[in-house]
Protein backbone atom coordinates (compact mmCIF):
# COMPACT_ATOMS: atom_id res chain seq x y z
CA UNK A 1 0.00 0.00 0.00
CA UNK A 2 1.65 3.43 -1.18
CA UNK A 3 1.35 6.67 0.23
CA UNK A 4 -0.80 8.25 -1.45
CA UNK A 5 -3.79 5.41 -1.57
CA UNK A 6 -3.04 5.59 2.74
CA UNK A 7 -3.98 9.32 2.64
CA UNK A 8 -6.81 8.88 0.00
CA UNK A 9 -8.50 6.65 2.80
CA UNK A 10 -7.70 8.63 5.72
CA UNK A 11 -9.50 11.39 4.10
CA UNK A 12 -12.13 9.56 2.86
CA UNK A 13 -12.58 8.41 6.54
CA UNK A 14 -12.33 11.69 7.35
CA UNK A 15 -15.45 13.05 5.11
CA UNK A 16 -17.44 9.80 6.65
CA UNK A 17 -16.41 10.95 10.29
CA UNK A 18 -17.51 14.93 9.09
CA UNK A 19 -20.90 13.34 8.44
CA UNK A 20 -21.34 11.22 11.45
CA UNK A 21 -20.55 14.09 13.63
CA UNK A 22 -23.49 16.03 12.60
CA UNK A 23 -25.97 12.49 13.68
CA UNK A 24 -24.58 12.81 17.19
CA UNK A 25 -24.58 15.45 19.86
CA UNK A 26 -21.48 17.56 20.77
CA UNK A 27 -21.01 17.41 24.32
CA UNK A 28 -20.78 13.06 23.43
CA UNK A 29 -19.06 13.20 20.50
CA UNK A 30 -15.61 15.18 21.29
CA UNK A 31 -13.51 11.94 22.94
CA UNK A 32 -15.44 9.93 20.53
CA UNK A 33 -13.66 12.11 17.60
CA UNK A 34 -10.72 11.96 19.31
CA UNK A 35 -10.49 8.78 19.90
CA UNK A 36 -11.73 7.44 16.09
CA UNK A 37 -9.35 9.61 14.61
CA UNK A 38 -6.62 8.26 16.48
CA UNK A 39 -7.88 4.36 16.28
CA UNK A 40 -8.09 5.31 12.57
CA UNK A 41 -4.60 6.27 12.14
CA UNK A 42 -3.63 3.33 14.00
CA UNK A 43 -5.40 1.23 11.17
CA UNK A 44 -3.53 2.75 8.22
CA UNK A 45 -0.47 1.89 10.10
CA UNK A 46 -0.81 -0.94 10.98
CA UNK A 47 -2.41 -1.93 7.32
CA UNK A 48 0.80 -1.33 5.60
CA UNK A 49 2.26 -3.55 3.34
CA UNK A 50 -1.26 -5.76 3.61
CA UNK A 51 -3.95 -5.86 1.09
CA UNK A 52 -6.77 -4.49 2.67
CA UNK A 53 -9.80 -6.42 2.91
CA UNK A 54 -13.08 -5.13 1.63
CA UNK A 55 -16.00 -7.49 1.98
CA UNK A 56 -18.99 -7.49 0.46
CA UNK A 57 -21.56 -7.17 3.26
CA UNK A 58 -23.55 -10.61 3.86
CA UNK A 59 -27.03 -10.71 5.67
CA UNK A 60 -25.69 -13.58 8.08
CA UNK A 61 -22.68 -13.39 9.87
CA UNK A 62 -21.62 -16.19 12.62
CA UNK A 63 -18.42 -15.79 14.96
CA UNK A 64 -16.69 -18.71 16.75
CA UNK A 65 -14.56 -18.72 19.69
CA UNK A 66 -12.41 -21.53 21.12
CA UNK A 67 -11.92 -19.63 24.17
CA UNK A 68 -7.93 -19.77 25.30
CA UNK A 69 -6.97 -21.95 22.37
CA UNK A 70 -3.53 -21.71 21.49
CA UNK A 71 -2.40 -23.11 17.79
CA UNK A 72 -0.56 -25.54 19.60
CA UNK A 73 -3.82 -27.18 21.22
CA UNK A 74 -5.46 -26.95 17.57
CA UNK A 75 -2.15 -29.07 16.88
CA UNK A 76 -2.69 -31.53 19.27
CA UNK A 77 -6.30 -32.10 18.57
CA UNK A 78 -5.56 -32.89 14.98
CA UNK A 79 -3.28 -35.62 15.65
CA UNK A 80 -5.82 -36.95 18.18
CA UNK A 81 -8.23 -37.07 15.99
CA UNK A 82 -5.87 -38.56 13.31
CA UNK A 83 -4.36 -40.88 15.21
CA UNK A 84 -7.83 -42.26 16.04
CA UNK A 85 -9.28 -42.46 13.09
CA UNK A 86 -6.72 -42.41 10.00
CA UNK A 87 -9.74 -40.96 7.47
CA UNK A 88 -9.47 -37.49 9.57
CA UNK A 89 -6.18 -36.24 8.93
CA UNK A 90 -7.38 -32.68 8.82
CA UNK A 91 -9.71 -30.35 10.73
CA UNK A 92 -13.20 -28.67 9.77
CA UNK A 93 -11.35 -25.89 9.96
CA UNK A 94 -8.44 -26.09 7.91
CA UNK A 95 -9.36 -25.03 4.68
CA UNK A 96 -10.29 -21.77 6.11
CA UNK A 97 -7.31 -21.01 7.70
CA UNK A 98 -6.40 -17.37 6.42
CA UNK A 99 -4.42 -15.36 9.42
CA UNK A 100 -2.98 -14.79 12.54
CA UNK A 101 -4.65 -12.08 14.89
CA UNK A 102 -2.96 -10.17 17.85
CA UNK A 103 -4.94 -10.17 21.17
CA UNK A 104 -3.79 -7.83 23.38
CA UNK A 105 -5.23 -5.48 26.35
CA UNK A 106 -4.98 -1.76 26.13
CA UNK A 107 -1.90 -1.37 28.23
CA UNK A 108 -0.84 -5.12 28.43
CA UNK A 109 0.65 -8.03 25.74
CA UNK A 110 -1.57 -10.57 27.48
CA UNK A 111 -5.30 -10.61 27.47
CA UNK A 112 -8.06 -12.26 29.23
CA UNK A 113 -11.67 -13.50 27.44
CA UNK A 114 -13.10 -10.01 28.64
CA UNK A 115 -11.08 -7.08 26.86
CA UNK A 116 -10.23 -9.52 24.19
CA UNK A 117 -13.52 -10.44 23.01
CA UNK A 118 -15.17 -7.12 23.80
CA UNK A 119 -12.38 -5.58 21.05
CA UNK A 120 -13.61 -7.97 18.46
CA UNK A 121 -17.00 -6.71 19.77
CA UNK A 122 -16.93 -3.05 19.58
CA UNK A 123 -13.80 -2.14 18.10
CA UNK A 124 -11.52 -0.58 21.35
CA UNK A 125 -8.88 -2.32 23.15
CA UNK A 126 -9.66 -2.21 26.78
CA UNK A 127 -7.73 -3.96 30.33
CA UNK A 128 -7.86 -7.10 31.77
CA UNK A 129 -11.79 -7.58 32.97
CA UNK A 130 -13.80 -5.12 31.02
CA UNK A 131 -17.20 -6.43 29.34
CA UNK A 132 -17.53 -3.60 26.67
CA UNK A 133 -16.54 -1.03 28.38
CA UNK A 134 -14.20 1.75 27.05
CA UNK A 135 -10.81 1.28 29.39
CA UNK A 136 -9.12 4.42 31.77
CA UNK A 137 -5.94 5.59 30.19
CA UNK A 138 -2.57 4.07 31.67
CA UNK A 139 -0.07 6.47 30.44
CA UNK A 140 3.13 4.62 28.62
CA UNK A 141 1.62 1.01 29.27
CA UNK A 142 -1.03 2.07 26.49
CA UNK A 143 -0.22 -0.15 23.48
CA UNK A 144 -2.07 2.06 21.23
CA UNK A 145 -3.37 5.90 23.33
CA UNK A 146 -6.75 5.95 25.37
CA UNK A 147 -8.61 8.93 25.91
CA UNK A 148 -9.20 9.21 29.50
CA UNK A 149 -12.32 11.32 28.68
CA UNK A 150 -14.28 7.84 27.82
CA UNK A 151 -13.13 6.11 30.71
CA UNK A 152 -16.14 3.56 31.97
CA UNK A 153 -17.88 4.22 28.65
CA UNK A 154 -20.11 1.32 27.71
CA UNK A 155 -19.48 0.77 24.22
CA UNK A 156 -21.64 -0.22 21.12
CA UNK A 157 -21.53 -4.08 20.41
CA UNK A 158 -21.86 -5.21 16.80
CA UNK A 159 -24.39 -7.76 18.25
CA UNK A 160 -26.69 -4.84 19.52
CA UNK A 161 -26.15 -2.82 16.31
CA UNK A 162 -27.08 -5.40 14.15
CA UNK A 163 -30.69 -5.98 16.12
CA UNK A 164 -31.10 -2.06 16.16
CA UNK A 165 -30.01 -1.00 12.64
CA UNK A 166 -31.26 -3.63 10.49
CA UNK A 167 -33.61 -5.63 12.97
CA UNK A 168 -31.68 -8.81 12.56
CA UNK A 169 -32.10 -11.56 15.40
CA UNK A 170 -28.98 -12.09 17.63
CA UNK A 171 -28.16 -15.36 19.83
CA UNK A 172 -25.43 -16.27 22.12
CA UNK A 173 -24.30 -20.42 22.46
CA UNK A 174 -21.39 -21.53 24.37
CA UNK A 175 -20.66 -24.50 27.43
CA UNK A 176 -19.63 -21.59 29.98
CA UNK A 177 -22.12 -19.97 32.09
CA UNK A 178 -23.98 -17.40 30.20
CA UNK A 179 -22.67 -13.70 32.01
CA UNK A 180 -19.19 -15.06 31.90
CA UNK A 181 -16.99 -13.03 29.86
CA UNK A 182 -16.78 -14.06 26.19
CA UNK A 183 -20.62 -14.32 25.96
CA UNK A 184 -21.50 -11.14 27.79
CA UNK A 185 -18.77 -8.83 25.88
CA UNK A 186 -21.35 -9.08 22.77
CA UNK A 187 -24.57 -8.03 24.93
CA UNK A 188 -23.68 -6.33 28.12
CA UNK A 189 -21.69 -3.83 29.74
CA UNK A 190 -19.54 -3.57 32.88
CA UNK A 191 -15.86 -2.86 34.25
CA UNK A 192 -15.84 -6.46 36.42
CA UNK A 193 -16.57 -9.61 34.03
CA UNK A 194 -17.43 -10.99 37.84
CA UNK A 195 -19.94 -8.79 38.60
CA UNK A 196 -22.81 -11.65 37.13
CA UNK A 197 -26.01 -9.42 38.87
CA UNK A 198 -25.26 -6.85 36.52
CA UNK A 199 -24.50 -8.72 33.50
CA UNK A 200 -27.11 -11.40 34.06
CA UNK A 201 -29.37 -8.37 33.74
CA UNK A 202 -28.61 -6.90 30.91
CA UNK A 203 -28.56 -9.80 29.21
CA UNK A 204 -31.68 -10.91 30.30
CA UNK A 205 -32.93 -7.79 29.25
CA UNK A 206 -31.33 -7.28 26.02
CA UNK A 207 -33.38 -8.45 23.15
CA UNK A 208 -31.13 -11.96 22.66
CA UNK A 209 -33.14 -13.98 20.37
CA UNK A 210 -31.37 -17.09 21.16
CA UNK A 211 -29.35 -17.73 24.51
CA UNK A 212 -28.41 -21.54 24.87
CA UNK A 213 -25.62 -23.07 27.33
CA UNK A 214 -24.96 -23.46 30.88
CA UNK A 215 -26.00 -21.26 34.16
CA UNK A 216 -29.09 -22.59 35.28
CA UNK A 217 -28.90 -20.92 38.69
CA UNK A 218 -27.77 -17.72 37.65
CA UNK A 219 -30.99 -16.93 35.97
CA UNK A 220 -33.25 -15.56 38.63
CA UNK A 221 -37.08 -16.46 39.15
CA UNK A 222 -37.95 -12.87 37.91
CA UNK A 223 -35.61 -13.07 35.09
CA UNK A 224 -37.28 -15.85 33.77
CA UNK A 225 -40.90 -14.12 34.51
CA UNK A 226 -39.55 -11.15 32.47
CA UNK A 227 -38.63 -13.72 29.42
CA UNK A 228 -41.81 -15.18 29.37
CA UNK A 229 -43.50 -12.62 29.50
CA UNK A 230 -41.59 -11.22 26.57
CA UNK A 231 -42.67 -14.00 24.18
CA UNK A 232 -39.20 -16.25 25.45
CA UNK A 233 -39.42 -20.19 25.83
CA UNK A 234 -37.45 -20.79 28.73
CA UNK A 235 -36.04 -24.47 29.28
CA UNK A 236 -33.69 -25.51 31.81
CA UNK A 237 -32.21 -28.93 31.57
CA UNK A 238 -34.45 -29.33 28.95
CA UNK A 239 -31.89 -31.38 26.02
CA UNK A 240 -35.27 -33.29 24.74
CA UNK A 241 -37.09 -29.87 24.43
CA UNK A 242 -33.87 -28.16 22.76
CA UNK A 243 -33.49 -31.11 20.55
CA UNK A 244 -37.25 -30.76 18.75
CA UNK A 245 -37.33 -26.65 19.48
CA UNK A 246 -39.27 -25.08 16.77
CA UNK A 247 -39.90 -21.39 18.09
CA UNK A 248 -38.58 -18.02 17.54
CA UNK A 249 -36.89 -17.29 20.31
CA UNK A 250 -35.59 -19.14 23.44
CA UNK A 251 -33.11 -19.30 26.35
CA UNK A 252 -32.01 -22.82 26.78
CA UNK A 253 -29.59 -23.58 30.09
CA UNK A 254 -27.96 -26.62 31.22
CA UNK A 255 -26.31 -27.26 34.54
CA UNK A 256 -26.03 -24.97 37.66
CA UNK A 257 -23.17 -22.89 36.16
CA UNK A 258 -20.94 -24.59 33.07
CA UNK A 259 -21.55 -27.82 31.43
CA UNK A 260 -19.46 -30.52 31.36
CA UNK A 261 -16.22 -31.52 29.29
CA UNK A 262 -17.20 -32.74 26.26
CA UNK A 263 -15.85 -35.99 27.00
CA UNK A 264 -17.31 -36.20 30.05
CA UNK A 265 -20.97 -35.02 28.63
CA UNK A 266 -23.70 -37.30 29.05
CA UNK A 267 -25.63 -37.03 25.95
CA UNK A 268 -28.88 -38.23 27.78
CA UNK A 269 -28.82 -35.41 29.53
CA UNK A 270 -26.65 -32.74 27.67
CA UNK A 271 -26.82 -31.00 23.93
CA UNK A 272 -23.72 -30.84 22.26
CA UNK A 273 -22.04 -27.79 21.40
CA UNK A 274 -22.31 -29.05 17.54
CA UNK A 275 -26.39 -29.80 18.28
CA UNK A 276 -26.66 -26.59 20.16
CA UNK A 277 -24.95 -24.68 17.40
CA UNK A 278 -27.50 -26.30 14.86
CA UNK A 279 -30.40 -25.15 17.06
CA UNK A 280 -29.44 -21.68 17.18
CA UNK A 281 -28.99 -21.05 13.61
CA UNK A 282 -32.23 -22.79 12.78
CA UNK A 283 -33.78 -20.65 14.94
CA UNK A 284 -32.28 -17.65 13.92
CA UNK A 285 -32.52 -17.70 10.56
CA UNK A 286 -36.36 -17.60 10.41
CA UNK A 287 -35.76 -13.98 10.55
CA UNK A 288 -35.81 -12.59 6.74
CA UNK A 289 -33.81 -9.63 8.01
CA UNK A 290 -30.69 -12.17 9.09
CA UNK A 291 -29.11 -12.46 12.11
CA UNK A 292 -25.74 -12.52 13.98
CA UNK A 293 -24.38 -15.25 16.40
CA UNK A 294 -21.18 -15.53 18.80
CA UNK A 295 -20.74 -19.72 19.13
CA UNK A 296 -18.25 -20.28 22.25
CA UNK A 297 -16.10 -23.63 22.74
CA UNK A 298 -16.21 -21.85 26.40
CA UNK A 299 -14.07 -25.10 27.93
CA UNK A 300 -10.76 -25.13 25.47
CA UNK A 301 -10.16 -22.19 28.25
CA UNK A 302 -10.97 -23.95 31.46
CA UNK A 303 -8.91 -27.27 30.46
CA UNK A 304 -5.46 -25.29 29.31
CA UNK A 305 -5.33 -23.37 33.07
CA UNK A 306 -6.05 -27.34 34.49
CA UNK A 307 -3.06 -27.91 32.19
CA UNK A 308 -5.33 -31.05 31.05
CA UNK A 309 -4.40 -32.35 27.66
CA UNK A 310 -7.43 -34.43 26.66
CA UNK A 311 -9.80 -31.97 27.69
CA UNK A 312 -7.94 -28.84 25.51
CA UNK A 313 -7.97 -31.90 22.53
CA UNK A 314 -11.56 -32.97 22.87
CA UNK A 315 -12.84 -30.00 23.75
CA UNK A 316 -11.12 -28.36 20.69
CA UNK A 317 -12.75 -31.16 18.60
CA UNK A 318 -16.14 -30.64 19.75
CA UNK A 319 -15.59 -27.08 18.72
CA UNK A 320 -15.08 -28.39 15.63
CA UNK A 321 -17.31 -29.97 14.91
CA UNK A 322 -19.59 -26.42 15.65
CA UNK A 323 -18.12 -24.79 13.06
CA UNK A 324 -18.27 -27.68 10.54
CA UNK A 325 -22.55 -27.38 10.77
CA UNK A 326 -22.25 -23.66 10.65
CA UNK A 327 -19.36 -23.49 8.03
CA UNK A 328 -22.30 -26.51 6.20
CA UNK A 329 -25.16 -23.79 6.56
CA UNK A 330 -22.79 -20.60 5.63
CA UNK A 331 -22.08 -22.32 2.17
CA UNK A 332 -25.34 -23.73 0.97
CA UNK A 333 -27.33 -20.18 2.31
CA UNK A 334 -25.11 -18.33 -0.20
CA UNK A 335 -25.55 -15.00 2.20
CA UNK A 336 -23.64 -16.18 5.34
CA UNK A 337 -19.99 -15.11 6.87
CA UNK A 338 -18.40 -17.32 9.34
CA UNK A 339 -15.05 -15.94 11.34
CA UNK A 340 -13.85 -18.32 13.55
CA UNK A 341 -11.21 -17.12 15.80
CA UNK A 342 -10.05 -17.54 19.39
CA UNK A 343 -9.59 -14.51 22.24
CA UNK A 344 -6.28 -15.31 23.64
CA UNK A 345 -4.11 -17.98 23.95
CA UNK A 346 -3.62 -20.03 27.29
CA UNK A 347 -1.17 -22.38 29.02
CA UNK A 348 2.03 -22.52 26.83
CA UNK A 349 1.04 -26.43 25.70
CA UNK A 350 4.10 -27.51 23.82
CA UNK A 351 3.60 -31.28 22.41
CA UNK A 352 7.08 -32.27 23.35
CA UNK A 353 9.00 -31.99 27.23
CA UNK A 354 12.74 -31.57 27.51
CA UNK A 355 12.08 -33.91 30.97
CA UNK A 356 10.37 -36.64 28.22
CA UNK A 357 13.37 -39.26 27.18
CA UNK A 358 13.91 -38.90 23.61
CA UNK A 359 10.67 -36.83 22.97
CA UNK A 360 11.50 -36.06 19.37
CA UNK A 361 12.54 -39.70 18.12
CA UNK A 362 8.78 -41.04 19.11
CA UNK A 363 6.55 -42.36 17.19
CA UNK A 364 2.99 -40.47 16.54
CA UNK A 365 1.55 -43.29 18.52
CA UNK A 366 4.04 -43.56 20.73
CA UNK A 367 3.56 -39.73 21.74
CA UNK A 368 -0.24 -39.72 21.84
CA UNK A 369 -0.54 -43.06 23.60
CA UNK A 370 -1.00 -42.15 27.23
CA UNK A 371 -3.62 -39.27 26.22
CA UNK A 372 -5.38 -41.50 23.80
CA UNK A 373 -6.41 -43.74 26.71
CA UNK A 374 -7.88 -40.79 29.19
CA UNK A 375 -11.70 -41.27 29.07
CA UNK A 376 -12.07 -38.80 31.61
CA UNK A 377 -10.70 -34.83 31.46
CA UNK A 378 -9.14 -34.35 35.34
CA UNK A 379 -11.93 -32.33 35.63
CA UNK A 380 -14.33 -34.69 34.76
CA UNK A 381 -12.90 -37.32 37.29
CA UNK A 382 -11.93 -35.06 39.89
CA UNK A 383 -16.16 -34.89 40.00
CA UNK A 384 -15.96 -38.71 40.31
CA UNK A 385 -13.37 -38.70 43.00
CA UNK A 386 -15.52 -36.54 45.40
CA UNK A 387 -18.84 -38.85 45.25
CA UNK A 388 -16.34 -42.29 46.27
CA UNK A 389 -15.03 -43.62 49.33
CA UNK A 390 -11.29 -42.25 49.12
CA UNK A 391 -10.33 -46.23 49.35
CA UNK A 392 -11.74 -46.65 45.80
CA UNK A 393 -10.16 -43.79 44.05
CA UNK A 394 -7.25 -45.24 43.13
CA UNK A 395 -8.71 -48.11 41.61
CA UNK A 396 -11.22 -45.15 39.52
CA UNK A 397 -8.19 -43.27 38.77
CA UNK A 398 -6.77 -46.35 36.80
CA UNK A 399 -10.31 -47.15 35.25
CA UNK A 400 -9.79 -43.81 33.45
CA UNK A 401 -6.64 -43.57 32.50
CA UNK A 402 -4.55 -46.54 32.99
CA UNK A 403 -2.63 -44.45 35.39
CA UNK A 404 -1.22 -46.61 38.81
CA UNK A 405 -0.89 -43.59 41.54
CA UNK A 406 2.04 -44.18 44.08
CA UNK A 407 1.37 -44.17 47.72
CA UNK A 408 3.06 -40.58 48.09
CA UNK A 409 0.63 -39.60 44.33
CA UNK A 410 -2.53 -40.47 47.12
CA UNK A 411 -1.22 -38.36 49.76
CA UNK A 412 -0.76 -35.48 47.65
CA UNK A 413 -4.32 -36.39 46.24
CA UNK A 414 -5.65 -36.66 49.55
CA UNK A 415 -4.34 -32.67 51.07
CA UNK A 416 -6.38 -31.25 47.93
CA UNK A 417 -7.76 -28.49 48.98
CA UNK A 418 -11.50 -29.68 47.87
CA UNK A 419 -10.87 -33.36 48.20
CA UNK A 420 -14.18 -33.14 50.57
CA UNK A 421 -13.57 -37.54 51.30
CA UNK A 422 -10.20 -37.38 52.09
CA UNK A 423 -9.21 -38.81 55.45
CA UNK A 424 -7.14 -35.43 55.84
CA UNK A 425 -8.80 -33.06 58.23
CA UNK A 426 -9.63 -29.99 55.97
CA UNK A 427 -7.78 -27.39 58.25
CA UNK A 428 -4.55 -29.68 56.61
CA UNK A 429 -5.47 -29.54 53.00
CA UNK A 430 -3.58 -27.28 51.58
CA UNK A 431 -2.69 -28.50 48.07
CA UNK A 432 -4.29 -27.90 44.52
CA UNK A 433 -7.79 -28.16 43.69
CA UNK A 434 -8.68 -31.98 42.53
CA UNK A 435 -8.71 -30.86 39.09
CA UNK A 436 -5.77 -29.22 38.87
CA UNK A 437 -3.95 -32.36 40.87
CA UNK A 438 -4.76 -34.86 38.60
CA UNK A 439 -4.19 -33.17 35.54
CA UNK A 440 -0.58 -33.01 36.64
CA UNK A 441 -0.66 -36.24 37.16
CA UNK A 442 -2.09 -37.08 33.80
CA UNK A 443 0.27 -34.68 32.34
CA UNK A 444 3.35 -36.35 33.87
CA UNK A 445 2.69 -39.80 32.05
CA UNK A 446 2.49 -38.18 28.43
CA UNK A 447 5.22 -36.07 26.48
CA UNK A 448 3.46 -33.05 26.55
CA UNK A 449 4.98 -29.49 28.30
CA UNK A 450 2.98 -26.39 29.88
CA UNK A 451 4.56 -23.10 30.95
CA UNK A 452 1.74 -21.63 32.80
CA UNK A 453 -1.72 -22.45 34.42
CA UNK A 454 -2.56 -18.93 32.67
CA UNK A 455 -3.28 -17.08 29.43
CA UNK A 456 -0.47 -16.33 26.95
CA UNK A 457 0.19 -13.31 24.52
CA UNK A 458 1.11 -15.16 21.06
CA UNK A 459 -0.76 -14.59 17.99
CA UNK A 460 -4.03 -16.73 17.83
CA UNK A 461 -5.18 -18.21 14.41
CA UNK A 462 -7.85 -17.13 11.70
CA UNK A 463 -10.23 -18.66 9.80
CA UNK A 464 -12.87 -17.18 7.81
CA UNK A 465 -15.68 -17.84 5.09
CA UNK A 466 -17.24 -15.44 2.83
CA UNK A 467 -19.65 -16.36 0.17
CA UNK A 468 -17.66 -14.47 -2.65
CA UNK A 469 -14.33 -14.99 -1.19
CA UNK A 470 -13.61 -11.84 0.67
CA UNK A 471 -11.89 -13.09 3.88
CA UNK A 472 -9.13 -11.34 5.93
CA UNK A 473 -5.61 -12.57 4.79
CA UNK A 474 -2.41 -12.25 7.05
CA UNK A 475 -1.72 -10.51 10.62
CA UNK A 476 -4.32 -8.80 12.00
CA UNK A 477 -4.63 -6.88 15.12
CA UNK A 478 -7.65 -7.60 17.42
CA UNK A 479 -9.82 -4.19 16.70
CA UNK A 480 -9.19 -5.05 12.78
CA UNK A 481 -11.64 -7.99 13.21
CA UNK A 482 -13.95 -5.52 14.28
CA UNK A 483 -13.53 -3.70 11.10
CA UNK A 484 -14.25 -6.79 9.86
CA UNK A 485 -17.62 -7.62 11.36
CA UNK A 486 -18.89 -4.24 10.44
CA UNK A 487 -18.07 -4.10 7.20
CA UNK A 488 -20.01 -7.81 6.65
CA UNK A 489 -22.82 -6.34 8.61
CA UNK A 490 -22.82 -2.71 6.92
CA UNK A 491 -22.00 -1.29 10.20
CA UNK A 492 -18.84 0.69 8.79
CA UNK A 493 -18.23 3.97 10.77
CA UNK A 494 -21.64 3.37 12.79
CA UNK A 495 -20.29 2.34 16.24
CA UNK A 496 -19.19 5.33 17.54
CA UNK A 497 -22.31 7.33 16.52
CA UNK A 498 -24.34 4.76 18.30
CA UNK A 499 -22.74 4.24 21.53
CA UNK A 500 -22.86 7.96 21.66
CA UNK A 501 -26.73 7.59 20.93
CA UNK A 502 -27.24 5.10 22.87
CA UNK A 503 -24.95 5.26 26.02
CA UNK A 504 -25.22 9.17 27.00
CA UNK A 505 -24.67 9.92 29.95
CA UNK A 506 -27.41 10.90 32.24
CA UNK A 507 -25.78 14.61 33.69
CA UNK A 508 -25.73 15.38 29.29
CA UNK A 509 -29.37 14.00 28.34
CA UNK A 510 -31.30 15.31 31.42
CA UNK A 511 -29.25 19.09 31.66
CA UNK A 512 -31.53 21.54 32.90
CA UNK A 513 -34.21 18.98 34.89
CA UNK A 514 -34.45 18.04 38.38
CA UNK A 515 -33.31 14.72 38.61
CA UNK A 516 -31.69 12.20 41.42
CA UNK A 517 -30.70 8.83 41.93
CA UNK A 518 -30.66 6.52 44.92
CA UNK A 519 -27.21 5.10 43.72
CA UNK A 520 -25.18 5.85 47.24
CA UNK A 521 -27.93 3.10 48.78
CA UNK A 522 -28.88 0.71 46.12
CA UNK A 523 -25.92 -0.83 44.88
CA UNK A 524 -26.69 -3.19 41.90
CA UNK A 525 -30.06 -2.18 40.77
CA UNK A 526 -30.04 1.89 41.43
CA UNK A 527 -33.09 4.14 40.28
CA UNK A 528 -32.35 7.45 38.40
CA UNK A 529 -35.68 9.69 38.65
CA UNK A 530 -35.81 12.54 36.48
CA UNK A 531 -38.84 15.12 36.79
CA UNK A 532 -40.10 17.51 34.21
CA UNK A 533 -43.84 19.20 34.80
CA UNK A 534 -45.70 16.48 35.87
CA UNK A 535 -44.00 13.72 34.19
CA UNK A 536 -41.54 11.36 36.74
CA UNK A 537 -39.50 9.49 34.73
CA UNK A 538 -37.68 6.54 36.74
CA UNK A 539 -34.55 4.62 34.93
CA UNK A 540 -33.46 1.52 36.89
CA UNK A 541 -29.96 0.59 35.97
CA UNK A 542 -29.10 -2.90 33.99
CA UNK A 543 -32.74 -2.96 32.49
CA UNK A 544 -34.47 -1.91 29.58
CA UNK A 545 -37.35 -0.94 31.73
CA UNK A 546 -38.51 2.75 32.40
CA UNK A 547 -41.25 3.72 33.98
CA UNK A 548 -42.98 7.04 32.87
CA UNK A 549 -45.76 7.96 35.69
CA UNK A 550 -46.57 4.41 36.36
CA UNK A 551 -46.34 3.06 32.99
CA UNK A 552 -43.49 0.48 32.23
CA UNK A 553 -41.86 1.17 28.35
CA UNK A 554 -39.37 -1.08 27.00
CA UNK A 555 -36.22 0.49 25.47
CA UNK A 556 -34.08 -0.88 22.71
CA UNK A 557 -31.16 -0.64 24.50
CA UNK A 558 -30.34 -1.63 28.60
CA UNK A 559 -29.54 1.27 30.91
CA UNK A 560 -26.01 1.00 32.76
CA UNK A 561 -24.66 2.61 35.59
CA UNK A 562 -21.03 2.83 36.87
CA UNK A 563 -20.14 3.43 40.39
CA UNK A 564 -16.84 4.86 39.32
CA UNK A 565 -18.34 8.13 37.95
CA UNK A 566 -21.70 7.97 38.99
CA UNK A 567 -23.25 7.84 35.91
CA UNK A 568 -26.04 6.29 34.32
CA UNK A 569 -25.85 5.50 30.71
CA UNK A 570 -28.90 5.48 28.65
CA UNK A 571 -30.30 6.77 25.34
CA UNK A 572 -30.30 10.25 24.52
CA UNK A 573 -33.79 10.40 23.31
CA UNK A 574 -35.00 9.44 26.70
CA UNK A 575 -35.91 13.67 26.53
CA UNK A 576 -39.01 12.72 24.54
CA UNK A 577 -41.28 11.49 27.21
CA UNK A 578 -40.71 14.04 29.35
CA UNK A 579 -42.04 16.72 26.44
Amino acid sequence: MNLLSITGRIVKRAFIATAVIALMSANNFSAFARNDIRQEKNKEQVATGRKACLPRPVKNVIVMIPDGCSLSTVSAARWYQWIQNPSKPDLNIDPFLCGTVRTNCSNAPIGDSAPTTSCYMTGFSSRTGFVSTYSPADGNNDIFPMDSAMAYQPLMTVLEASKLIYGKSTGLVFTCEFPHATPADCSAHSYDRSNYTNICSQMVHNHLDVVIGGGVSLLKNDQQDFLKANGYDVMLNDVNGLRNYSGKKIWSLFNARDMPFDLDRNPQTTPSLEEMTATAIKTLSKNKKGFFVMVEGSKVDWAAHANDPVGMMTDFLAFDRACKVALDFAKKDGNTAVVILPDHGNSGLSIGRASCPDYSRLTKDQLFDAVLHFTKTAGGMAEIIKEIDPLAARDSINKYTRIELTDEQMVILNHCSDYSKSPVPKEQRKGLSLGYQLARFMTEVTCFGFTTNGHTGEEVFLAAYHPKGDVPLGVYHNFEINDYLCKLLNLENQLPALTSKYFAKHHVVFNGMDYSSNADEVKDFPVLTVINGDKQLKVKANSNVVNLNGKDIQLQTVVVYVDKNKTFYLPENLTDLLK
